[in-house]
């Protein structure tokens, strides 16, 4: 299981190779979230999401025979351009199974990282199987999207910062919003924070019509979502919380928020505006949470992971005509 200690150690291994996002923050934001909002963009991370995190972190752990092989990876494009870029930058093959309703922003992305990508229909085939076929014939390794011991310590490193960004702008209570699809991130960096900065409590943010983490915490089991596509919020759409996961969320996580399309949206263009950002829908969650959920946020400040900026122009068009 996924520790401090291991966290650490991913985040030594990203060293000098992942990007220390900052935390902004706006006046204007301010206003409209009814308290100090501080954002830390991982849109700015290498591949334009903080998988990049998780994707080095698994695949720089590994020993060397086992990734000479190569890598697989099943992802609507974040982890999926995450372990592209790593595996491009150890020189390994990696292949990439992705929807076929991804954004084409994300497939091409993937292609352009040097994976080989193969799309397979979410509604009516199960990328478990098409991805143990390519283990079996390649002998290639499975780095999960969310369900992996290295990978949630690499999306922990996120946590670590946090703590050390939140202490040197005096917040030390509060609530940290993640944008939450199977629970890779929430969980790493719900447990750096238990370590390094126990008075900030996690809180996943889900679109609706796919909030079973939200539902999970409520009921304390694992909950389904009924669907597996339909929202604009792609990044963040998972079948349910991770058997790894899930635990870690129930334990250290404060109730989930649940925000709209509308919402996400929103926030996308009032990050664009105010903070020169761009975020994509799924990505803008824990910020839409922020902005337009106060009354289910405690505390005078409040954190939000903008997680990705991976978003086709049509649907950042229409954001900013919608909003701006």
């Amino acid at each position: 299981m996924t520790s401090i200690s291991m966290i650490e150690a991913a985040a030594r291994r990203l060293d000098g190779h992942a990007r220390k996002t900052p935390l902004l923050s706006s006046p204007f934001l301010d206003e409209v979230a009814g308290r100090r909002l501080l954002v830390k963009p991982e849109c700015l991370q290498h591949t334009g999401s903080f998988k990049f995190r998780g994707g080095w972190a698994a695949l720089s752990a590994m020993d060397e025979d086992t990734r000479k092989r190569g890598v697989l990876a099943y992802s609507s494009g974040n982890h999926a351009q995450g372990v592209a870029a790593a595996a491009q930058a150890h020189g390994v093959p990696a292949v990439i199974i992705m929807p076929s309703d991804a954004p084409q922003l994300k497939i091409d992305n993937t292609r352009a990282l040097g994976a080989e990508v193969v799309l397979y229909d979410r509604a009516g085939e199960s990328r478990e199987e098409i991805g143990a076929h390519y283990e079996e014939t390649r002998g290639l390794t499975l780095v999960k999207p969310y369900d992996d011991p290295q990978v949630i310590a690499g999306q922990g490193t996120v946590g670590l910062e946090i703590a050390e960004q939140a202490a040197a702008e005096g917040v030390t209570s509060g609530d940290v919003l993640i944008c939450c699809g199977g629970g890779g991130l929430t969980g790493g960096v719900a447990l750096a924070l238990e370590a390094r900065a126990p008075g900030l409590r996690v809180r996943p943010a889900e679109p609706e019509g796919f909030d079973d983490v939200a539902r999970s915490l409520s009921s304390g089991q694992v909950e389904s979502n009924p669907a597996t596509s339909g929202s604009i919020c792609d990044a963040i759409l998972t079948p349910a919380p991770g058997e790894i996961t899930f635990p870690i969320l129930s334990r250290l996580c404060g109730p989930g928020i649940v925000i709209t399309e509308d919402e996400a949206l929103h926030a996308m263009a009032l990050a664009f505006l105010r903070l020169k950002i761009v975020v994509e829908p799924g990505g803008a969650a824990a910020l839409a949470a922020a902005l337009f959920h106060g009354d289910e946020i405690e505390g005078d400040a409040v954190i939000a992971v903008a997680t990705g900026g991976n978003v086709d122009p049509a649907m950042f068009i229409r954001a900013l005509e919608q909003h701006a």
